[in-house]
């Protein structure tokens, strides 16, 4: 799950891309969603326009979202493995702890001992795990990277992300979580809101994975980090504020007049209970 936006004043890290002409200087409409690959379409209309519609739509209700909230790429990762199985609260409530304690620095981590990460980390729960995840990623960075994330994350994108599948502690979503807001390369992160929106409006089935989601997103979408970036933050804004697990508020979501009528009913049947 990944985090939603505010709190502290923060810099975002995609502000330190070189590319004046970047996703987010666009207004809405004026990106360019035509000629995408694939064919899939609904109500008529091609999968890869629908879905620059929706973006448009959810833009327009929530604005700019500018995640990742975070100081540094550092934080980022942290933030990434802190916020698994959490709300994004007490992750942030985590690297509080970590910021307090002084060990938001990778001299900082190296010298703290394992009791002391989890009791920093020990409000996003989980936190043995997620204390010796920090830990072994931290070690690993030292072995294999002479402890430089420089180095790691300017590695190309498939070897970095299979070198970070290949740690223990870290799944699909954590690994394109880092890749996408702490090293800028466009891996959409395919989560539960993702999946659930994508699902509810008839993109996918509901036995659609997190691969599936992903290859269905980068096959219609431009493979543009900037994009992923706040397409992602827009969509777990929704789904915060609409698309819920078990309650689904269609009524005035900004993204209900692109479901089927079938889907409404039930919608309004669930609040009526």
């Amino acid at each position: 799950m990944a985090p939603s936006p505010g709190g502290e004043s923060v810099v975002h890290p995609i502000s330190r891309s070189p590319d004046p002409l970047g996703f987010l200087t666009l207004l809405p409409g004026e990106y360019n969603f035509l000629g995408m690959l694939g064919e899939r379409e609904q109500l008529g209309v091609p999968a890869g326009k629908l879905l620059y519609r929706y973006y448009s739509a959810l833009q327009g209700r929530f604005g700019p979202q500018r995640w990742w909230p975070a100081r540094s790429r550092l934080e980022v990762i942290l933030g990434a493995i802190l916020t698994q199985n959490t709300a994004w609260h007490n992750a942030t409530l985590a690297l509080r702890n970590l910021r307090h304690s002084r060990l938001l620095s990778w001299r900082g981590l190296r010298r703290a001992s394992l009791a002391t990460l989890e009791a920093c980390v020990r409000p996003a729960g989980f936190y043995r795990q997620k204390a010796w995840t920090i830990r072994n990623f931290v070690d690993w960075l030292v072995r294999r990277h002479s402890g430089s994330l420089h180095r790691l994350l300017s590695k190309p994108p498939e070897e970095l992300r299979r070198q970070l599948l290949d740690l223990r502690g870290l799944g699909p979503e954590t690994v394109d979580a880092i890749l996408l807001y702490a090293a800028e390369r466009p891996l959409f992160v395919a989560d539960a809101y993702t999946r659930r929106v994508f699902t509810r409006h008839g993109f996918l089935s509901a036995a659609a994975d997190y691969h599936k989601t992903q290859e269905f997103l980068h096959a219609h979408l431009p493979r543009e980090a900037r994009l992923f970036n706040e397409f992602h933050a827009l969509l777990v804004e929704v789904g915060k504020k609409h698309c819920k697990p078990q309650s689904p508020r269609c009524v005035g979501c900004p993204l209900e007049e692109f479901l089927p009528v079938i889907d409404i009913t039930k919608s309004l049947s669930y609040q009526d209970g």
